[in-house]
This record gives C-alpha cells, sequence and structure tokens, in this order.
C-alpha cells in the first residue's frame, strides 16, 4: 500500500498538492548516516501525509538514549502500513526512508523545549514541545511552516 509516494507534486487523487515540512522522533542509531530508515512509525498530527520529497527534520529519541535534533533530510520513500484487521482503533503506521540533507549544529531537544508550555502562544518551539515532549512517544507530524523555519536555525547556513 503506497499511500505516500507521489509524482511531482500531485497527490494520489491528481489534486495539487505542496511540499510539506514534517518531523520524526525515533531511534536514531548512527545520527551521521547518510540514510536514515524507519519501520512501522506512529503518526499524529498530519503524520500520516508525509510523502516523498517531503523536508524532513530528524530528532534522536531521548526515550531511546538520543539527544534530540540531529538532521535534515528528505524522504526518498514513505510507505503506508495497511491496518490490521479487527482492530477498531489503530493509529497509521509508515515505513519511511530520509536521505539526510544536514546535520544539526546545535542542541534542540526536552531540554530546551520543556519551559514552553503555554499552548496557546503560537510560538514554533511550543508547538514542538506540545507534539514531540507533551506526550512522549516516538512519532512523525507534520509540523508549520513556521516551526519548519525555526528548526532550520539549527543547522550551518551556507
Amino acid at each position: 500500500m503506497k499511500a505516500a509516494s507521489r509524482d511531482g507534486n500531485r497527490n494520489q487523487l491528481g489534486r495539487e498538492r505542496r511540499s510539506m515540512a514534517f518531523a520524526i522522533k525515533a531511534e536514531v542509531c548512527d545520527p551521521r548516516a547518510k540514510t536514515f530508515a524507519f519501520t512501522a512509525q506512529k503518526t499524529m498530527y498530519g503524520g500520516k501525509n508525509i510523502a516523498e520529497g517531503d523536508a524532513v527534520f530528524v530528532f534522536a529519541s531521548e526515550n531511546e538514549g538520543g539527544q534530540g535534533l540531529v538532521a535534515r533530510g528528505i524522504v526518498t520513500c514513505a510507505e503506508a502500513i495497511a491496518k490490521r484487521p479487527g482492530i477498531a482503533r489503530q493509529t497509521p503506521r509508515v515505513n519511511l526512508t530520509v536521505r539526510r540533507t544536514a546535520l544539526a549544529t546545535r542542541s534542540l531537544g526536552k531540554r530546551e523545549l520543556k519551559h514552553l508550555t503555554d499552548w496557546d502562544d503560537g510560538q514554533p518551539g511550543t508547538e514542538l514541545n506540545f507534539k514531540f515532549y507533551r506526550q512522549p512517544t516516538n512519532k512523525i507530524a507534520g509540523i508549520s511552516d513556521e516551526a519548519a523555519a525555526f528548526l532550520s536555525k539549527f543547522f550551518q547556513q551556507r
């Protein structure tokens, strides 16, 4: 079931789709790897819409011994996992391959975001804290353009 792969800038139904930004918090064994492969990752906050060509920010999960934001990349393959029959409520899951385009040059993780708890303040750091640390499970989440711009500041500019 290849629900997330798209030709050019069109979705499966042929409608125009602009590229979106996403972030993933997951176990990352080698933060400096050129390619990351994530299997059966939970999706929340629009994460199930991730597709080939989308930008993704990779957080090495503190739950798994990681240090937070480690890389930025481009999705090279996104494949939705079929729901299991007989289970009423299932969180959509996705297999994902990401080609790394940059390594983070500054630290950003739970420690730096935990004080941002005014969920209605509209700040990009608060959005990230809400999506990744309020419920600390690993996941893929869609992020706003403001959050993507905020995260981009953690990478060396060329």
